[in-house]
């Protein structure tokens, strides 16, 4: 009696390819998700973190490296200035005014996010990219 043979597995020959094949992977917009959802989601976030309440840890798996990191350089100075004042951190009172979303092109949203606080209202704007599918935001800017 004869063992089964394998099925053939296609062989990845070259560096290239093999980079290509982990690398990250585009995804079209008709596989995602809606993303005003999310935008509302990483916009509350945002101002929450900057306000110190919220780590940013907990939007990391949203963010890719760049808006990850400038979020938290943004949270640090925020934590001095309350410091310096001797403030300590204390839950913004907000609510979200609008969402807008724009699509430039397959697998690419673009928010526009108003939040309405006591002193002043925010815009957050946010660049989602449909990557491993599913959405994660590569620029996100708190103005």
């Amino acid at each position: 009696m004869s063992l089964p043979v394998p099925a053939a597995r296609p062989r990845v020959r070259r560096a290239r390819e093999i980079h290509e094949f982990f690398d990250e992977q585009r995804t079209s917009t008709s596989a995602l998700p809606d993303p005003a959802p999310l935008a509302n989601s990483l916009a509350r976030g945002a101002v929450e973190v900057i306000a110190g309440v919220r780590e940013p840890e907990q939007l990391a798996r949203w963010l890719t490296e760049k808006p990850y990191l400038a979020l938290v350089a943004r949270a640090r100075l925020a934590h001095r200035a309350r410091s310096a004042r001797g403030q300590p951190a204390k839950h913004p009172s907000y609510a979200v005014k609008s969402v807008r979303i724009a699509s430039p092109g397959d697998g690419v949203a673009e928010a526009v996010v108003v939040i309405d606080m006591p002193v002043r209202s925010r815009a957050v704007a946010i660049r989602l990219e449909g990557i491993d599918r599913r959405w994660r935001a590569t620029t996100l800017a708190v103005l």
